[in-house]
């Protein structure tokens, strides 16, 4: 029987436990995309993770959608992601890189020179985004021609490339949650006439030509893939989720992945028991577990690892935590999302709290 704590080969590396630490977004970085040096000690500190995942970092200046976001696609992005690489493995730890471009949930605000955002389509997402100067309705944005969408593919093949040269052990595709990657795949932002939009084949190619491009450019070993299906989160719908979704899987079995990670926020089906048998290789399940969950998971065999969010970010030693049944730390959402260290690497580990209870 699979537990939390047995070892897992993806891809050429084998991870010490099954217990994943999920992409976050944090916004420690600055204005130009660099991390500073306390993300390294972050990382480091949770580095008992079978394998760290990233904060979603963007493919190019235009992928940009929130404040305080990390780039890797200069060279002084690349060194400062470079720090925290080297603080992981030091750990002994494994870290993957999360990319993406943020599509129509950007604001012109973060955009160079004001750009208008981009999409498949000029259709504005619903509701507004953070800035520091407050909350901002999101914009229309501007429809990719054909030849723009073929050059962002080779911006998420440079990324790849980028993060193999500042020491990930591989990168993970953002293909969830209502960024540009699921855009194309929507029923309700993709309104396109060309070969990205109509039919669901069509509507995948832009995804699919990402993973070629990737796997061409670092090797299936390092190449990894997060999705969402049927999840609304930014005003995404896909009406037709289920056949989409097995158009998908059937195109990734012809391939071959690090992993799939399958984390949504589809308040209405749980997508696990749906997508896990129809997927041939390792599979990650996300969003909501806690561990009883996650031990039952993969006692059933329903996933190979978990991705835990929130509960690894409020306790840096999640795994031992797991294997003592230790109290769990709470997080304070209040400091998600601000900079400095406040929130960020001083929850404390299981012998600050012993320590300073004595």
């Amino acid at each position: 029987m699979t537990t939390l704590f047995d070892k897992l080969t993806i891809g050429n590396i084998e991870l010490s436990n099954r217990i994943l630490y999920a992409p976050m977004t944090r916004s420690r970085a600055n204005d130009e995309g660099v991390q500073p040096d306390f993300v390294a000690e972050y990382y480091g500190q949770r580095a008992t993770a079978g394998l760290l995942i990233t904060e979603a970092t963007n493919v190019s200046a235009m992928a940009k959608g929130y404040v305080r976001t990390p780039g890797v696609y200069n060279e002084e992005q690349i060194a400062s992601w470079r720090n925290v690489t080297e603080r992981v493995h030091a750990e002994g730890g494994k870290i993957f890189l999360q990319i993406f471009h943020t599509g129509r949930i950007a604001l012109p605000d973060l955009l160079p020179e004001n750009a208008q955002p981009v999409a498949p389509s000029a259709v504005a997402a619903a509701g507004q985004n953070y800035t520091d100067a407050g909350m901002k309705d999101f914009v229309v944005p501007r429809p990719l021609d054909t030849d723009e969408v073929k050059s962002i593919v080779k911006d998420f093949a440079t990324a790849a490339r980028n993060a193999i040269a500042a020491g990930f052990d591989g990168i993970e595709i953002h293909g969830a949650n209502g960024y540009l990657i699921q855009q194309f795949l929507s029923t309700n932002v993709n309104l396109r006439t060309d070969e990205y939009g109509g039919s669901v084949e069509n509507r995948s190619r832009f995804l699919l030509e990402i993973v070629d491009a990737i796997v061409a450019e670092i090797g299936w070993e390092r190449t990894g893939l997060r999705l969402s299906p049927g999840g609304e989160f930014n005003d995404i719908k896909e009406n037709d989720a289920e056949e989409l979704y097995d158009y998908v899987i059937g195109e990734l079995n012809k391939r071959k992945l690090a992993y799939l990670h399958i984390g949504t926020f589809d308040q209405n089906r749980d997508w696990h028991p749906v997508l896990r048998p129809k997927y041939d290789g390792i599979y990650l399940a996300g969003v909501g577990f806690d561990k009883e969950r996650g031990e039952r998971t993969l006692a059933e065999g329903g996933a190979d690892a978990i991705v835990y969010g929130k509960l690894f970010l409020a306790n840096p030693d999640l795994p031992e935590r797991f294997r003592l049944n230790a109290p769990i730390n709470e997080w304070d959402e209040s400091t998600f999302y601000t900079p400095g260290e406040k929130g960020y690497t001083d929850y404390p580990a299981l012998e600050q709290v012993n320590v300073a209870g004595k």
